[in-house]
């Protein structure tokens, strides 16, 4: 029998004493040590993982769409289009977490939901972020975070600020030689009929407008992810609590299926009936 594989006797560092470990550069220690069941329920460690693994990924989102936001305002289309195309893939990502959060049943969340108090998903902060940079702007959103002005404050700044979908429109607006509209900082998007005639130019000569083209087809790639990850919500939700009220106090499925109606780019999709 031969003796076991030695990696050290190819060349790997196999003592970390003097030296960064893997568990040191992504401080696991401290990672691991954030998941803290309310209860004793076996599926609480999953619900708590799922979580914090979204917001993770959300993070992520939030940093590239903010890059994406600066390089689209200095002109790095290149930079700009890899990064929205990342940020797609990271709500694939999260489309993907659903399916494992659907190996819970009813029974299994009703044994630690009263653990959960009125903590709620709705209540999350980065996701009220994202929805912001892209251009779904309410300010009544801002009242479940109150209680942090840390966090208030970081999304009324957000408020502040052309949403991500107003630069492109600048864009748009300055390379067809129009005016651009005034940013909609705090009233969610509807669609323009002047903005909608502009996309349908640059639709009807690809050619032409190449660059703008392949920016809103990146965007509505993102908007379709986007989509797909709030149906899921929908879907898992309604499949393990039916059409009770959230632990927030939400209507639930009735909220989430009201969400599903909201249009970050409006005039990309309804663009489609006019070509």
């Amino acid at each position: 029998m031969s003796d076991p594989y030695d990696p050290g006797k190819d060349g790997a560092k196999m003592s970390y004493e003097d030296a960064m470990s893997y568990g040191d550069y992504l401080h696991l220690d401290a990672l691991l040590a954030q998941q803290a069941p309310q209860s004793r329920a076996h599926d609480e460690m999953l619900f708590i993982i799922q979580h914090q693994t979204s917001e993770l990924w959300m993070k992520l989102a939030i940093y590239e769409l903010s890059a994406a936001r600066e390089a689209l305002r200095s002109g790095a289309t290149p930079q700009m289009f890899k990064q929205l195309a990342r940020v797609s893939r990271i709500f694939e990502q999260l489309n993907s977490a659903w399916d494992v959060l659907r190996t819970m049943t009813p029974a299994d969340y009703t044994q630690f939901r009263d653990a959960l108090g009125p903590s709620s998903g709705f209540q999350s902060h980065q996701y009220r972020m994202i929805e912001f940079i892209l251009g779904n702007r309410n300010p009544n959103m801002l009242a479940p975070h109150a209680h942090r002005p840390d966090l208030h404050a970081q999304l009324r700044a957000e408020l502040s600020r052309p949403s991500f979908y107003d630069e492109v429109l600048a864009l748009l607006c300055r390379s067809l030689g129009k005016t651009p509209p005034t940013p909609q900082l705090e009233t969610p998007r509807h669609s323009d009929p002047d903005i909608l005639a502009l996309w349908q130019q640059v639709y009807e000569d690809v050619d032409t407008y190449w660059t703008l083209y392949d920016l809103a087809e990146k965007l509505v790639d993102l908007e379709d992810y986007f989509r797909r990850w709030r149906f899921n919500h929908v879907t898992t939700v309604e499949r393990i609590i039916g059409f009770k009220r959230g632990t927030g106090g939400t209507q639930g499925v009735a909220y989430l299926r009201r969400m599903l109606e909201v249009e970050l780019f409006p005039e990309l999709w309804h663009l489609r009936s006019h070509l």
